[in-house]
């Protein structure tokens, strides 16, 4: 099945913080592909991916990149698929300047940006927008929501039974 998520890194240190992501992908059954590509490093190798991505069934673009974070604007100008961008902690500034990079995108090459290593949250964005032309997948999401739903609920249960204190101390 080719992959409906192309997901770029723009470093091997980025791959830690993918976890989410790719969970979010497993329980969802969404096939992707991630790939190593640096908008500095290696620009033609990003500009060939981001441009050969609908080709290949792909539907969204995921681009992950810390400090400059021009990843997502470079995937951005070489496609008109949807592009997520997931700045990227790690940096002296903590990921902010990878928010404002890729969040601060000229007119004409938007980039929908997640919080800072909220890699979990460009994922099931990403199922959203797939989605909306995927009766199946919606289904999925559905019940992945009515699940964290009722998660909250069992939570305020225990806590409404043993108090604040005593759901702390047992370790929520």
């Amino acid at each position: 099945m080719p992959p409906k998520v192309l997901v770029l890194l723009g470093s091997d240190s980025d791959l830690p913080r993918m976890q989410g992501l790719v969970s979010v992908f497993e329980d969802l059954e969404i096939p992707f592909e991630m790939s190593l590509a640096s908008a500095h490093r290696d620009p033609l190798r990003v500009a060939d991916l981001a441009q050969g991505a609908a080709q290949r069934g792909v539907q969204v673009v995921i681009a992950a990149a810390g400090m400059a974070a021009h990843l997502a604007g470079a995937v951005a100008a070489n496609t008109s698929l949807p592009v997520i961008g997931i700045p990227l902690s790690g940096s002296a500034l903590s990921g902010l300047d990878s928010l404002y990079s890729t969040v601060q995108m000229p007119k004409g090459m938007p980039v929908a940006t997640v919080g800072i290593d909220r890699g979990d949250n460009a994922a099931y964005l990403a199922a959203q927008i797939i989605a909306l032309g995927d009766k199946d997948l919606g289904d999925r999401l559905r019940l992945a929501r009515e699940a964290q739903r009722e998660q909250l609920r069992q939570k305020d249960r225990r806590l409404q039974e043993l108090g604040p204190a005593g759901y702390l101390e047992a370790g929520r």
